[in-house]
């Protein structure tokens, strides 16, 4: 299989994206910190079945940084248009669940399916004190000019877990190959919360987060699960935040199961 590749023409720059497979579309969004090269463990698995698109969010990997201000949302429908995707299942990872939570809200009939991984929230307010701390130690290192220790911190809460010396080495490059992504301004505009609007969410949805995870995602996870109408929750044990990295196998037989329950 070999995927093609180019560039959506969205407002003020480009991103990056990869396509493979034929069939239903699925399109991987990815976590902030890393960038659609998180998905390696699922892109061709996936595509012997469906359609599957992968990009890179503003500034990350191969995509343009932002010079304006920006919606993720908007860059996703930018993405799925240029494409010519209709309807597609969202798979996002942590950032990349919300902009997929997001997107689900604002394009209903866009969306057959969502999968909110290791959730972040639009509109969620973080309980744990723990997350201040994470945002000062970061933002000390940016400040400091050393987005890498930034990125070391980030990595020691959100994936700690040693699970296999390659995968850990490979989880740290991508990361830190984004780092520079911290030096400049976040110009993403929020998108309305959506955590009083979880009730709205029609598409089939499956939540799922790993194990070993922090409480707070936990939280959020449960808090999907239980407002979204008929939302399905899976644990995957033995997996941090980052759980389609940790459990690959797993990971795309809950979404193979998944798109097949709901027809896809």
């Amino acid at each position: 299989m070999r995927p093609a590749s180019g560039s959506v023409p969205a407002e003020r720059g480009r991103l990056h994206y990869e396509r493979a497979g034929r069939g239903p579309a699925v399109v991987l969004i990815h976590p902030g910190l890393w960038d659609s090269r998180l998905w390696d463990g699922q892109f061709a698995s996936l595509a012997k079945r469906h359609d599957v698109i992968r990009y890179d969010l503003r500034g990350s990997g191969r995509s343009e940084a932002a010079s304006a201000p920006y919606s993720d949302v908007q860059d996703l429908l930018e993405v799925m248009v240029f494409l010519d995707v209709e309807r597609a299942t969202l798979v996002g990872l942590s950032a990349g669940a919300a902009v997929a939570i997001d997107f689900a809200l604002a394009y209903p009939e866009m969306v057959a399916g969502l999968v909110p991984a290791s959730p972040v929230l639009s509109g969620y307010e973080w309980n744990d004190p723990g997350m201040d701390m994470l945002r000062q130690e970061m933002a000390s290192g940016v400040e400091a000019g050393r987005p890498e220790r930034a990125v070391e911190v980030a990595i020691s809460v959100w994936a700690p877990l040693e699970t296999d010396p390659i995968v850990d080495e490979r989880i740290r490059e991508i990361a830190m190959e984004n780092a520079s992504r911290l030096l400049g301004p976040d110009l993403a505009q929020p998108a309305p919360p959506a955590e009083d609007r979880l009730h709205e969410i029609q598409a089939p949805t499956m939540v799922i987060v790993g194990e070993q995870d922090i409480a707070e995602i936990h939280a959020i996870a449960n808090l999907i699960a239980e407002r979204v109408r008929g939302a399905q929750k899976r644990v995957i044990a033995g997996a941090d935040h980052l759980v389609n990295v940790r459990a690959p196998e797993k990971f795309n037989r809950l979404i193979l199961d998944f798109l097949a329950l709901i027809g896809l």
